[in-house]
């Protein structure tokens, strides 16, 4: 499990870190408008992966007896979904783009939503390597992958080609994932049916599926509500702060959860040992995302300009109240999949529901009241007013006491506090740019590396999932 996060984490960190210096090129090579409408198609894509292949794939990840007794059964149903699935893109594109007030995004939604098809076809060996905790090859199918992926995008961006050139990139990396992952699967599923396993797979992975759906819902929410009301100028300028703000959510988190689910899953069956591992995780993820998460809202203006450039300094404005965001996600995603593996499928989903049906109208008004900066508070708010305690309030449903879930987050916490001082302290004697990021940065860490230092030990303590 060790090796696998270890690794995880390496991939996750040396993919963004890409993605960073990609999207600083790309922010260079592209205008605002091509990422708008690049972020419709990437809407629709997202919607169509959350429903793919029902949520039976984790199944897989899951399941307490041999994986290959019902891998046949979650091929079949995977390619199936996958096909229904972008045959409703291609007839769907042009309504959605028009509605999304971006009409010239409809032949960039079908090209990228062929990516379903793709998806369809790898869900089986993909959480096959997740559950043997094979992290090593999913690093190298990510990186070589991503390799590929840029080089395409930046020769279409330089040629010209706008929001197709991050179309066509991610589809060619794509198509390569398939290959290698195929490649290096221990098993290669074929389809095949088998009545009580497929009951059984679509009663877990249905529930799975919706709140998939609903946390897609919930994710882009903001840009259905910013495109409309605001712009495709202001959507361009919402997504990168977004993008910005899930940095600790795509580093942290996501690597977190490629080994998280498996390792749950494996204490399903031991309450005591469950709860405490949730407890040292979130401790460990707090302690790695707190600091992130303060230093991207309390320097986004210097951030963003020095990082994208001054043209999309509008952007720090939803940064700064999207940077919350990013760090209930974090926690959030962890005590999903805790619940998930506790057999609480069906309360995710009711959940992730609440979420969405609070955050809409919030979105509308606080477009309505303060454009950008508007939608973005009201993210943080629906998000650190609601979500965060319910979500904390299911993990102590299962078992989990509420002070062993709080009582390890005081240090990391009050370690956060010392670096906001600090950072404030450097923003209140500079002018935004290189020199006030670089200075609050490493006055912040300063301040917060000495107090948050002891929980190291968490990391060499005994075995548990992270």
């Amino acid at each position: 499990m060790r090796r696998g996060l270890a690794l995880s984490f390496l991939n996750t960190l040396v993919g963004r870190a890409g993605t960073v210096v990609v999207g600083i090129v790309l922010a260079r090579l592209l205008a605002p408008e091509d990422f708008g409408v690049f972020a419709v198609a990437l809407v629709a894509l997202t919607a169509v992966l959350s429903m793919n292949e029902l949520g039976v794939s984790l199944a897989l990840v899951r399941w307490p007896g041999d994986p290959r007794r019902i891998a046949p059964t979650v091929m079949t149903i995977s390619l199936v979904s996958s096909g229904v699935l972008y045959l409703g893109c291609l007839l769907a594109a042009g309504p959605f783009a028009t509605a999304m007030d971006a009409p010239q995004a409809a032949g960039v939604v079908r090209l990228l939503c062929l990516s379903v098809l793709l998806d369809g076809l790898t869900a089986t060996p993909a959480q096959l390597l997740t559950r043997d905790f094979e992290q090593g090859k999913r690093m190298v199918v990510d990186q070589v992958s991503f390799a590929l992926s840029t080089g395409v995008t930046i020769w279409l961006a330089v040629a010209g080609y706008g929001a197709w050139s991050l179309a066509w990139g991610r589809l060619v990396g794509n198509v390569l994932s398939v290959l290698l992952l195929f490649r290096f699967a221990a098993l290669w599923p074929r389809p095949g049916w088998d009545r009580r396993h497929a009951g059984e797979l679509l009663r877990f992975g249905l529930p799975l599926a919706g709140a998939s759906l609903l946390v897609f819902a919930m994710l882009n929410a903001g840009y259905v509500v910013v495109g409309p009301l605001l712009g495709t100028v202001a959507l361009g300028f919402y997504l990168q702060a977004f993008n910005l703000s899930s940095w600790p959510v795509n580093v942290f988190s996501t690597s977190v959860r490629r080994v998280s689910l498996a390792a749950f899953s494996r204490l399903q069956d031991q309450p005591a040992a469950l709860a405490a591992a949730l407890a040292r995780s979130g401790t460990l993820l707090a302690a790695a995302t707190l600091p992130v998460c303060a230093l991207l809202g309390l320097l986004a203006t210097p951030l963003v300009s020095v990082v994208y450039g001054q043209r999309w300094a509008p952007a720090a404005q939803a940064l700064q109240f999207l940077a919350v965001l990013g760090l209930i996600r974090v926690v959030v995603e962890l005590l999903y999949d805790f619940l998930v593996a506790a057999g609480r499928s069906r309360q995710t989903m009711l959940l992730q529901g609440l979420w969405l049906a609070l955050l809409v109208p919030a979105l509308v008004v606080g477009a309505h009241l303060d454009a950008l900066r508007g939608a973005a508070l009201a993210q943080a708010a629906v998000a650190a007013g609601v979500v965060l305690p319910l979500y904390a309030r299911a993990a102590v449903g299962v078992g989990v006491p509420l002070a062993q879930l709080l009582r390890p987050l005081a240090r990391p916490a009050a370690a956060t506090v010392l670096l906001a001082a600090a950072v404030l302290a450097v923003r209140a004697v500079t002018d935004p740019g290189l020199v006030q990021l670089a200075a609050a940065g490493l006055a912040g860490l300063a301040a917060y590396l000495p107090v948050a230092a002891p929980l190291r030990h968490l990391v060499r303590g005994t075995p548990t999932p992270v």
